[in-house]
Order: structure tokens, then sequence, then C-alpha cells
């Protein structure tokens, strides 16, 4: 519940920075335009977001036939999580790790990298496809889409701001460039550490669920040691933009870019799974 309303206040955060960037672009008229571009932008993403995810990473759809054991899993833990079955895709890659998308749970897809079927036991897998299916049940990848959209579209706004000087001053005068460069310099740093903290809130959410859904809060801790650890070992080469949606950190980042993660430290997820 507290994550919860962590993310309800995070996300009024980012709406209300985005307010800020279009008053200091244009006024109130800037402000309802970049409103109603944030809406445009938005409507794409909920239609396109999945779609655009799957291609980016590679990822191709696999019949039952193809992988039974697999489809197999995902139907059992789908059952348990009270949500239609997603279509299964998977990655061609050695490294293991998972993400899901999709906009609501009737239009969803889980994908597995080929390297987790090698790295994984079957308990430990289940455990990563439950935490996947809760990412999925909690319309996860749907927030994290607006929060990604709105997060690039202040930072574009941000640019124009500072560009065009900022808007003019209630006294009907000349621009104020000041409020350009605060927009410009403070909000798309602000945006994208308030995208973080909604993706880390989530993340949360999908361990305390995920562990509901498989019943082996265990084996998900287990398996998070061993995806984080090999993770570390052999990065994946995927899109920086995309990153935020494996359930493990994909990149290399040292202790500065750990700051700047989109997923919460490792030691704390596993922590809270063994704690349940």
């Amino acid at each position: 519940m507290m994550n919860t309303m962590k993310t309800f206040l995070l996300m009024a955060a980012l709406t209300a920075l985005f307010m800020f960037v279009g008053q200091a672009l244009g006024g109130r008229s800037g402000m309802m335009t970049a409103f109603f571009i944030a809406l445009a932008m938005n409507f794409f993403a909920y239609w396109n977001s999945d779609k655009l995810a799957l291609r980016m990473n590679g990822a191709r759809e696999v019949a039952e036939n193809e992988a039974p054991e697999l489809h197999a899993l995902v139907a059992q833990l789908a059952r348990q999580a009270e949500i239609p079955k997603p279509k299964v895709y998977v990655v061609q890659n050695a490294t293991p790790n998972a993400f899901a998308t999709g906009r609501n749970p009737e239009n969803a897809a889980v994908a597995v990298t080929t390297g987790i079927m090698q790295a994984l036991n079957r308990d430990e897998l289940a455990g990563v496809l439950a935490h996947e299916l809760a990412h999925i049940k909690n319309r996860d990848i749907l927030i994290a889409s607006i929060a990604a959209v709105m997060a690039g579209a202040i930072s574009h706004l941000a640019t124009m701001a500072m560009f065009f000087g900022g808007s003019r001053n209630s006294e009907g005068g000349g621009s104020n460039p000041l409020v350009g460069l605060i927009a410009m310099l403070i909000a798309p740093l602000a945006a994208s550490l308030i995208q973080m903290a909604i993706s880390r809130s989530r993340e949360y959410i999908a361990d305390a669920t995920g562990a509901e859904i498989c019943g082996q809060p265990l084996a998900l801790a287990s398996a998070l040691a061993k995806l984080s650890q090999q993770n570390a070992q052999r990065p994946m080469a995927v899109n920086p933009a995309s990153a935020q949606m494996y359930i493990v950190n994909p990149l290399k980042g040292g202790s500065l870019a750990g700051l700047f993660s989109t997923h919460p430290p490792m030691e704390e997820r596993i922590r809270r799974l063994r704690a349940m």
C-alpha cells in the first residue's frame, strides 16, 4: 500500500513538473499546449509500447510446440495470478534475464532470454516469471510507459524553454531567461529521478506480488541473486531506454551509476523476499 501511494505521488510530481516546464515555455497557453502534446504521446505509447519494446529487444514469439515446458509454466502461473495467459517470447541472448510488456493483462507478453533457461532451475524460473506476471497484473508496464513518455517530453520542452528564453513576465514585458535556464537545467534531471523512483517502487511491489503468485519467495530471491551476478559479469547489449523493463539491470554500472539506476538495490530486494 505504501509503495502504491508512493507511485501515485511520484506521478503527480511528474505531472506538476511537466506543467511547470510548459508554463516556462509559453505561460498558460504553453502549459495547455504541452498538456495536449503529452496526451497525444501517451496515446501512442499506450497502443504501441509493447510492439516497440519487443522489437527493440529482438524478441521472437515462440509457439507452444517450440517451448512446451515454458508455455506450461507461464499458463500455470497465469492461472494462479488470475490473469489471461500472456504471449511468450524468447530473446536470443546467453545472459539470463526477462521482461514483460503490454498495455493491459488482456494484451501482454512475457519474454525470457535463452540463457535464463540454462541458468535457473524450475522453481527459480517460476519465481522470475511470476515477477513478470505481477508487473502485468499490476499494470506496471502502462505506468512505466507513461512515466517514460512524460520524462522525455519534459526534457524536450525544457530545451525549447531555454531556446525561446522562457515565458513572458506578468507585466507583458520581455522574456525571463532565468525561468528558461532553471527549466532546462533542473527539470530534465528531476524528471529522470522521479521516473527512476517510480520504477524502483514498482519493482518492490512486483517482487512481493510475484512471490505470492508462485508461493516461493526464497526461489525468487535465489533467482535474483544468480541473475544479478551473471548480468554483472556479462552485461547485455540492450538499448539503455529498455533496461528498466528487465527484472535485473542488464547494463554494467559502477557505484555512481547505481545511484541513478531504475532498479532497487539487489541486496534490499533479496532481504525483503527472505523476510516473507
